[in-house]
């Protein structure tokens, strides 16, 4: 599996952030783009599975493969940027500021939002038979998810508010630690299984993703959801971004960063006389 031990991935983690920063917009765009549209079809695969096996760990279990597909092609999303754009700063490589971490995070949301709402589009014909029919079983069901986790939440107020922030942390924990798993391993198959773990446990366990949601609340309006666009922004989308943010900034980059690229001196020992 070519193993690399972590003081040697945390290094190429550094290296991918300051490649974040220093892209160009037209790439961040165009990668960002492909990775919203990508991760949206998995969701979409992964909720058809849902239904048609009456099984959720079954759609769990093969969700990660748009995960993977679009690391393993280049391309980024914004929870993995929330981690590795800001290790270039702590890191002062040269040239990394945070104002390009905010730049970069403001294209790549854009880019990821345009390729998810392209894919949800495009699932709405799929699943309508071109909006000249009732929407099939999938569709049905994507419809009431949009509402079960927006008006769901918001009939909680402020605990429910709290709640979805709780689930985006708990998310982008897992997920940025499967954009770590993509450094983990210099071979396809490592890379994939470190990868898929931790983004089946998010999956499974429904925490919040902010481009899934890109994904998700859209398709689910074109289907006839009955929610609106601001209540799926104030009581769904915001929250999951903060809490995509804190989660794997937190979690993820500053922890592997403050013992793995900054490490302490071992203890010395005092030898019994």
């Amino acid at each position: 599996m070519a193993y690399l031990q972590p003081s040697e991935f945390i290094t190429k983690l550094i290296d991918s952030g300051e490649s974040k920063i220093t892209m160009s917009t037209r790439d961040t765009l165009v990668r960002s783009y492909m990775a919203g549209a990508i991760l949206a079809l998995s969701a979409a695969f992964a909720v058809t599975v849902n239904v048609q096996t009456g099984q959720p760990l079954a759609g769990a279990v093969l969700f990660p493969v748009g995960f993977c597909m679009l690391y393993l092609l280049g391309y980024d999303l914004l929870t993995g940027v929330f981690v590795l754009a800001p290790l270039a700063v702590w890191d002062k490589r040269p040239g990394c500021t945070w104002r390009g971490v905010m730049r970069n995070w403001g294209l790549v949301f854009t880019g990821n939002f345009a390729g998810a709402l392209t894919t949800a589009f495009l699932m709405a014909i799929y699943f309508t038979y071109g909006f000249s029919t009732d929407p099939s079983e999938v569709g049905a069901k994507l419809a009431g998810t949009g509402v079960s986790r927006t008006l769901g939440y918001a009939e909680y107020g402020a605990a429910g508010w709290l709640t979805i922030f709780v689930r985006g942390m708990l998310c982008n924990w897992m997920v940025s630690t499967g954009v770590v798993g993509a450094q983990i391993s210099t071979t396809v198959s490592g890379k994939v299984i470190a990868m898929w773990m931790p983004i089946m446990l998010f999956f499974y366990m429904v925490f919040e993703h902010s481009i899934v949601n890109m994904f998700l609340f859209p398709t689910a309006l074109m289907l006839g959801g009955d929610f609106t666009v601001g209540d799926y922004f104030w009581w769904n989308e915001v929250p999951t971004v903060l809490g995509n943010l804190v989660g794997g900034l937190t979690f993820t980059g500053l922890m592997l960063y403050s013992t793995h690229a900054k490490t302490k001196p071992a203890r010395v020992l005092k030898l019994a006389a």
